[in-house]
């Protein structure tokens, strides 16, 4: 796949999986609505329930901020199957303009975010590599 077809993909993509890896070196995988903006992704710690805003992925990203964020779809038509594989670095955006544009490009991909305030820092992720399948 190259890679104009993968950012394609992504792009029309409605969620994902954020993989990042804890301090002590295990893969740590959460599902994620994002949206991606030139060389970035981004995504939100949002109001849906949650015991805390320290968020392990936060902390993994400030510890070792190489991530990698995997957008697939399935289909029982196995010529449909795709997936999407994004390799960076994440980096935790906790407020400013950058802060602001990221949430302004979510609640323009997503109803949600119009309606209920993110509360939560950001996740930016600068792309180094795109993969994809088939």
């Amino acid at each position: 796949m190259d890679q104009e077809t993968a950012r394609d993909l992504a792009t029309a993509a409605r969620v994902a999986t954020l993989a990042t890896i804890t301090p002590e070196g295990h893969p740590h995988l959460v599902p994620c609505c994002f949206v991606l903006d030139g060389d970035t992704i981004y995504t939100a710690v949002d109001a849906k329930p949650k015991t805390t805003m320290a968020l392990r992925r936060l902390e993994n990203l400030r510890t070792n901020p190489a991530c990698s964020l995997l957008v697939h779809h399935y289909d029982e038509d196995w010529t449909e199957l795709w997936w999407v594989r994004v390799d960076g670095m994440g980096r935790v955006v906790e407020g400013g303009q950058e802060r602001e544009r990221a949430l302004e490009l979510l609640a323009g991909k997503y109803e949600q975010y119009r309606t209920v305030p993110i509360p939560g820092d950001v996740v930016a992720v600068e792309v180094e590599r795109w993969r994809g399948w088939p």
